[in-house]
């Protein structure tokens, strides 16, 4: 009875996640370097529309410990990832699910951030993804509330992961990682 409630998009979403986690947990990995793990599966994103929706994504300025960042309307961190190059998104699969992409149409900015800096690139399935100062943007499913930065600075799917500021460039002093690394960004 649950299954007719549900919208087609739901179910396959759900299913899809179950398939990655169950992939992901069999292969393992490593990316070298300093990595971390997540704890759970994920189950859902609020960041994803549907392909064609003409949905308007909200990014908002929000000014926290680590400094200003970009967060969804819902407050959730937006990131970056440093071996996305240009406007090309490297993160599919697996990565996508637990850095899911920030989707739609186009973006509405507020709190001071920049209307000029948005944008939207094609992904490899077709959707279209929301950039921000010539990035793709991303959530991250290890941030379970508003205002959670659980994201900043790691290192998973071959690459660093980073909260976005308003001038469209990455957070990277807030890691505590002693390595330096080349993200390609000026």
């Amino acid at each position: 009875m649950l299954a007719g409630t549900l919208s087609r998009p739901t179910v396959r979403l759900g299913l899809a996640f179950a398939a990655a986690g169950l992939v992901a947990t069999a292969c393992g990995g490593s990316s070298g370097g300093s990595t971390a793990s997540v704890a759970t599966t994920p189950t859902t994103t609020t960041t994803a529309a549907p392909a064609g929706s003409g949905t308007t994504v909200a990014l908002i300025a929000h000014d926290g410990a680590i400094g200003t960042y970009l967060t969804t309307s819902d407050g959730m961190s937006v990131y970056v990832f440093a071996k996305d190059t240009g406007m090309a998104s490297t993160c599919s699969g697996s990565c996508a699910v637990y850095w899911p992409p920030v989707t739609g149409a186009s973006a509405q900015v507020s709190g001071g951030l920049n209307s000029s800096m948005t944008g939207t690139t094609t992904r490899s399935d077709g959707t279209k993804q929301i950039t921000y100062g010539g990035h793709p943007l991303y959530t991250y499913v290890g941030d379970k509330k508003a205002g959670d930065t659980n994201g900043e600075g790691l290192n998973l799917s071959g690459g660093k992961w980073w909260l976005v500021g308003p001038d469209g460039k990455p957070l990277t002093g807030s890691s505590s990682s002693s390595s330096s690394s080349s993200s390609g960004w000026g």
